[in-house]
């Protein structure tokens, strides 16, 4: 695939103001892109060659553009890191982050981001974590540009008492905030669970 070809193919997952640097990515590393269904478990992933098989980074459909290149930013670290280190341990360690804060670096300076995801964002590369969805305040702030419908809310916008399923299909019962985050029954067992303001659940009648 020529890298006008790549350009044309990824132009429909990233904003427009990222497409420059993101198809010199597939040039400096040549890795191939599996744009996936969605994953309730991680947003993409990275493999390195193997059976004769290059780089290869998957990125799930459903993620809206700022989301998406973030995640592909977050994968070709992960190249970048290996291609350096020779190892996939410690995955996301000093390397990793090195190589995803030099890579975002010139998409937030270029002005692949509005500017409401910026204090976010720059607050979350001050260390990264192994996904961005554990990131609170930078999970609000993306979620804000999703644009396909979703029927699944954020445990912080249920009221307390609310009967809800996460992705696993296990149903809850929200109860008080502790810290950060909040007290879940599981209806089944009758334990007691804190779970993630910002875990993504579905309300359930009654």
């Amino acid at each position: 695939m020529t890298l006008e070809q790549v350009r044309k193919s990824i132009s429909r997952y990233v904003p427009a103001a990222s497409l420059e640097i993101c198809t010199s990515w597939f040039s400096d590393y040549q890795f191939r892109l599996k744009v996936t269904r969605a994953r309730n478990s991680k947003y993409g992933d990275y493999r390195p060659p193997h059976n004769g098989q290059g780089h290869q980074i998957t990125v799930n459909h459903n993620l809206n553009p700022y989301a998406f290149l973030i995640t592909l930013a977050h994968e070709v670290a992960h190249l970048a890191a290996y291609e350096k280190t020779g190892s996939l341990k410690d995955p996301h360690g000093p390397a990793w982050k090195a190589e995803f804060r030099r890579l975002l670096h010139p998409l937030i300076h270029e002005g692949a981001f509005p500017s409401n995801l910026l204090p976010p964002l720059n607050s979350y590369i001050l260390n990264p974590a192994a996904t961005s969805c554990t990131d609170i305040p930078l999970l609000r702030a993306l979620r804000a540009y999703d644009t396909h419908p979703n029927e699944w809310l954020l445990l912080e916008d249920l009221a307390s008492g609310a009967r809800f399923r996460i992705r696993s299909g296990r149903i809850f019962v929200k109860k008080g905030l502790i810290r950060k985050n909040y007290l879940c029954i599981c209806t089944r067992s009758r334990h007691e669970y804190t779970l993630s303001p910002v875990m993504e659940v579905q309300p359930l009648q009654g």
